[in-house]
């Protein structure tokens, strides 16, 4: 495990790698993985194909099942040998904001204010970014059908949303990734500099970029 840290987060918009990083950094630190389980929404795949008729059960049924998953987290059992996460509890009502029309929004509040969760704040978040492009050709490549009727706008969207966030981001330290041009999963190399970064991350912000730095 690097340094002590215990909770790790990785984020980024769809596409951008964030559930193989973590389940990389999760075997790399010997600690428990918790990921998203979008395969196990029953609405998702007919949100991806009407969006403004399946946005509002799509999410609150992701809302449900992450503060199902962090109360979990809190409980401590995950923590006994450190935990990776490739979502922060705070993404849920980021999406919310882009999917859900404003009736949706405000019912949608109601509840998130019922559940009163409690996130732990993690001791590491990294955020992914990669251009529009990128994203598009790795979603592609996935053997996932309806995640590619996806289109730009809303991708665009999604993005500009992740980075209005990130932007005021200050509850933990954050390492931003330029993930465009990098492959820390499968190249060990890139994997060797991620870690740097992680290790050097100790607060505030920190930026790795490697078309810069080269």
């Amino acid at each position: 495990m690097p340094r002590n840290l215990e909770y790790i987060v990785v984020e980024g918009p769809v596409g951008v790698g964030k559930t193989s990083l973590a389940s990389r950094l999760a075997d790399a630190f010997g600690m428990e993985l918790l990921r998203e389980l979008p395969e196990d929404n029953p609405f998702l795949e007919r949100f991806y194909r009407s969006r403004e008729q399946f946005a509002l059960p799509t999410q609150l049924y992701f809302l449900f099942q992450r503060a199902r998953q962090l109360r979990t987290l809190k409980q401590g059992d995950l923590f006994r040998p450190g935990c990776v996460s490739d979502f922060l509890f705070e993404k849920d009502r980021l999406f919310a904001s882009v999917n859900l029309a404003d009736d949706e929004m405000w019912l949608y509040e109601q509840i998130y204010a019922q559940l009163r969760v409690e996130a732990p704040v993690p001791d590491l978040v990294i955020y992914l970014q990669a251009p529009i492009e990128v994203l598009i050709e790795r979603i592609n490549k996935r053997d996932n059908q309806y995640e590619q009727q996806v289109d730009i706008d809303y991708l665009q969207s999604l993005v500009d949303a992740y980075t209005q966030f990130f932007y005021h981001y200050n509850d933990a330290p954050l390492l931003i990734v330029n993930a465009a041009d990098i492959n820390p999963v499968d190249n060990s190399a890139d994997f060797d500099m991620l870690l740097e970064h992680i290790n050097n991350t100790h607060h505030g912000r920190r930026f790795l970029n490697p078309l810069a730095a080269s």
